[in-house]
């Protein structure tokens, strides 16, 4: 018996030591395994806007391209690039020979216009009236003369010396006069029906709108400027020959500018009217402009190959450094927070739509879900889930994936 229980007695004691000899082989082991390196990067809190940049490029507010009115000559050119003029100066003198023939051509066809309406108006013309009145002095004597035969061969029918046939004859001949009288009457005052002096009176607003038009083109090869400002763009020179149409040269005033900026399609959910503009022009490193949008897209075009909505901004400070059709850089600012806390963007990781940080928890990582706002290129806010201080891994040194629970060595 006593013997049973020492060899049970050893047993245990063996048990124990082989259990004792596993925890020092598992401690060693996992003092000794080598740790995942990650990089880590601390949440804070910081101003954190969202940002989007695109190209642009610079128009005037108000610009005005003068064209050729008609196909001619460039007689001469009195401006340079550049120069600033009053509204109202003379900038350009085209050759006018054609517009003068148009001018005249057009003058002839309103007065003959005015000749139709009043020849309509009043019974025809002149000569057509003095011939009017002539037959009608004529009819009313060979009606008067009728008359007075009908008269007297009714006398002498009465004594025997006219014949009924005679009477009848000289009735029929009076009727005739009276008759070619009525027509004559009714000629003179009727000559023109309705309908046509409403067509004499539509050719004469006609011939008066080619005279306008006309007396415009001639005005308008002598070029002047319509508003004060600045010539920015001369495309023709002295005896160049231009089409009807053709740019002449631009003027506007450089004071007011804005930019027509091209935004890609999948980035116009974000933009809104008044959001902060800065303009950057290569040509001026370093200096900035500063705007805000001033109409959102209505619609997309296809700009190369890209589709993208067009976007007017307002510049804000001008200052006339910015030139008319020059290529800019513009930033807009989509949203702001100005205390967000924040992490890398390359510590954010999202899985079936649902966003989570590996947060360092002693030395070990532990997937942590996460709540998100605005983000930059480099920082994305977070809303819940992290607090200030907090450290998250950004990736590893290795670049093996980020595991929770495996042991880490961090490398900051």
């Amino acid at each position: 018996m006593a013997q049973e229980r020492k060899q049970l007695s050893w047993r245990w004691a063996w048990l124990g030591a082989a259990i004792i000899l596993v925890l020092v082989f598992m401690s060693v082991r996992s003092l000794t395994r080598t740790r995942l390196e990650v990089r880590a990067a601390q949440a804070t809190h910081q101003e954190l806007s969202s940002t989007i940049s695109t190209n642009g490029r610079v128009e005037p507010v108000n610009n005005y391209p003068i064209p050729s009115p008609i196909a001619t000559t460039v007689k001469a050119v009195y401006v340079q690039p550049g120069d600033q003029v009053p509204a109202g100066k003379l900038l350009m003198a085209l050759d006018d020979v054609q517009a003068r023939a148009r001018l005249a051509t057009a003058q002839a066809g309103v007065k003959s216009a005015q000749a139709a309406l009043e020849a309509a108006t009043h019974n025809g013309t002149r000569e057509q009236q003095q011939a009017s009145a002539a037959e009608i002095t004529r009819s009313r004597m060979d009606r008067d003369q009728a008359q007075k035969d009908l008269d007297a061969l009714t006398k002498l029918n009465a004594t025997g010396a006219a014949s009924a046939s005679e009477v009848a004859a000289a009735r029929q001949r009076l009727a005739s006069a009276n008759a070619s009288l009525e027509a004559a009457q009714v000629s003179s005052q009727g000559r023109y029906s309705p309908a046509e002096i409403d067509r004499a009176k539509s050719a004469l607003d006609d011939a008066e709108a080619n005279l306008v038009a006309a007396q415009q083109v001639e005005d308008q090869t002598q070029v002047r400027a319509p508003a004060a400002g600045t010539v920015y763009s001369i495309e023709v020179m002295p005896n160049d020959f231009v089409e009807q149409g053709k740019l002449l040269l631009q003027l506007a005033d450089l004071r007011l500018q804005r930019v027509r900026a091209y935004f890609d399609e999948p980035e116009i959910g974000s933009l809104a009217v008044g959001q902060p503009i800065e303009i950057k022009w290569d040509a001026r490193p370093g200096r900035v402009w500063k705007g805000h949008i001033e109409r959102i897209p209505y619609t997309v075009i296809h700009l190369d190959t890209r589709t993208v909505g067009e976007v007017l901004v307002a510049v804000d400070d001008p200052g006339g450094d910015l030139l008319p059709d020059t290529n800019v850089t513009v930033t807009v600012t989509t949203s702001s927070q100005p205390n967000a806390l924040s992490v890398p963007k390359e510590a954010l990781h999202v899985e079936n739509g649902k966003k989570y940080v590996f947060k360092i928890v002693g030395d070990q990582l532990k997937r942590t879900p996460v709540v998100t706002g605005a983000f930059n290129l480099t920082q994305q806010a977070i809303l819940s889930g992290l607090q200030d201080g907090d450290w998250v891994a950004t990736g590893t040194t290795s670049g093996q994936p980020l595991q929770e629970g495996v042991p880490i060595k961090v490398i900051k």
